[in-house]
């Protein structure tokens, strides 16, 4: 490799960057692309079976690979899946205004067990990613899923510690165990793992001091020994080094209670085939495909939980049996609740990708049709007579200004991007739907300005047109571009015609093209807002 001082600004900027992540596949976003070089580009080549191409500079061939930005997510979920961290490198600044170099920056590091991804995301189940941490005599484990805003502790004690958590592990299924350098078996930690979970990636985390008390600020009224608040503040920086957000839909803590429920090992879960059929893996002949006729994602996976983790309380057993009870004895009662869980999506995944940035205005909707099921929800309940149905009633909270805002505010099938309009109702913002009008006349205001133009030159064969690249033209054949007037300026030569602009067409031009632009920008502040209203609220929608 040439020094690097050799090599263009840009390819520089990119090597600094790289310094930072060097275990991560860097994606460098350029334009319309995320490129990657040198060994970077060798990797994602050979990994996505993608073309590696060369970059000229400073007499080196330096490797080079790309993918476009708006399909992005596939590829990341392929290498994601194959266990590798990617660092996403995004343009700070819009490059037609800068000033010298596009100012870049790393806005998110996507790992297994910290990935949003939809394409990785299975709706019933949870994606954890576990934090280990050993002091003396016990092993602390700090659970969390990013994707659902769980948070979970389980400490192991004695000799038999380890075995104790690889049955949790096992139970869990995690995408991602981190651990620091101070745990003693490690090797024997990554046997197992090979073993056992080998679609689990092994990451080697190196403690560092933060300015924050992450714990305190995600749980603030929490309290827990040494120990486990230290991993799962450990747990917690790791998750704010990667995402890189508030994360304040992490805001429950809970500890995995062994004597709560029936403890069944790696062997146990495997072998009564609970929840994957030992024969492919799938769900497909399991008791949970014999008993899951849940109408939510959210409702499988906590199937999925119960039947993993049998209850031991008879209290609580009591309690659940007394509400299957009254929904087994009463088929209106139960077909009404089923009918409302139809129209709610995944309510803790939505609300996770507004707290992390990654929501679309479709989310949106899928979140106002839940939030507006509630009240019906409610009304079903309000005459249940089992304390679980009962406490389920109570807990629900209706958020209906938040379900009018959305419908006053997003159209009833937006675009999927963001960034590009179509997504605010007419109506909702005045400025918005002035710019709109103006858009709107575009049409009507080019076919009475050609009318206008004819008159005005006698010439009744030319055009008004625009294209993407050249803008707004009068288009006239060559046979009568010598007749047009002295203030018509030449734009394009074409070979059958010339192509003119008048100062009366220029402004105009300004005008709609300066009012795309406005809208764009508009709609995405509109819709900014609304993320940044659900966000205030995530804790009260959680606990709904």
């Amino acid at each position: 490799m040439a020094a690097e001082n050799n090599y263009t600004p840009m390819v520089q900027q990119y090597l600094a960057v790289k310094k930072q992540h060097k275990n991560e596949l860097l994606f460098f976003r350029l334009g319309d692309f995320y490129e990657m070089f040198f060994e970077d580009a060798l990797t994602a080549s050979r990994e996505l079976n993608i073309t590696l191409t060369k970059r000229a500079g400073s007499g080196d061939n330096i490797p080079m690979c790309g993918v476009p930005y708006h399909s992005v997510e596939g590829y990341i979920a392929k290498l994601v899946q194959k266990g590798y961290r990617i660092a996403i490198c995004e343009q700070m600044e819009d490059p037609r205004f800068a000033k010298g170099i596009v100012e870049r920056k790393v806005i998110k590091i996507i790992t297994p067990g910290t990935a949003l991804n939809e394409q990785l995301l299975q709706d019933k189940h949870n994606r954890y990613l576990v934090l280990l941490l050993e002091d003396e005599d016990e092993l602390c484990m700090a659970v969390a899923d990013v994707s659902t805003g769980e948070c979970q502790w389980f400490l192991a004690t004695g000799h038999d510690k380890l075995a104790d958590v690889f049955e949790q592990l096992y139970r869990l299924q995690p995408a991602e165990l981190v651990v620091t350098s101070s745990l003693t078996e490690a090797e024997q930690l990554a046997e197992w793992l090979r073993a056992k979970l080998p679609e689990c990636t092994l990451t080697k985390y190196a403690e560092t001091d933060a300015e924050v008390n992450y714990f305190a600020q995600h749980f603030p009224t929490a309290c827990a020994a040494p120990l486990v608040q230290h991993t799962v503040e450990l747990l917690l920086r790791y998750l704010h080094g990667t995402v890189m957000a508030d994360l304040s839909h992490i805001n429950q803590l809970n500890e995995i209670v062994r004597d709560s429920f029936m403890q069944l090992d790696a062997t146990a879960i495997r072998n009564l085939e609970l929840v994957r059929s030992m024969a492919d893996g799938s769900k497909r002949g399991t008791l949970l495909a014999v008993l899951d006729f849940t109408k939510t994602s959210m409702g499988a996976r906590r199937l999925r939980s119960w039947i993993e983790s049998p209850l031991l309380d008879i209290a609580r057993i009591h309690e659940r049996q007394e509400a299957i009870a009254e929904l087994t004895a009463s088929a209106a009662l139960r077909d009404a609740v089923a009918e409302q869980l139809k129209a709610v999506a995944d309510l803790e995944r939505i609300v996770s990708r507004v707290e992390v940035g990654n929501a679309n205005a479709r989310d949106l909707v899928a979140l106002r049709s839940s939030l507006s099921v509630l009240p019906a929800l409610k009304d079903v309940l309000q005459g249940c007579q089992s304390k679980a149905l009962q406490r389920l009633n109570s807990e629900i909270r209706e958020h209906q200004e938040l379900a009018v805002r959305l419908q006053q505010a997003i159209v009833d099938e937006p675009p999927f991007s963001v960034r590009e309009g179509g997504m605010i109702r007419q109506g909702y913002n005045a400025e918005l739907d002035e710019l709109q009008l103006i858009a709107a006349d575009n049409k009507t205001w080019m076919q009475n300005f050609e009318l206008k133009i004819k008159e005005e030159t006698g010439i009744k064969t030319m055009k008004v047109g625009f294209n993407k690249v050249f803008g707004y033209y009068i288009e006239v054949s060559k046979g009568q571009a010598g007749s047009v007037p002295d203030y018509f300026v030449r734009k394009q030569t074409l070979v059958n015609a010339e192509r003119f602009i008048v100062p009366e067409l220029k402004d105009y031009e300004n005008k709609i093209l300066g009012a795309k632009e406005k809208i764009q920008s508009l709609e995405y502040y509109l819709f900014d807002e609304l993320r940044t209203l659900i966000r205030s609220q995530i804790t009260e929608i959680h606990a709904s």
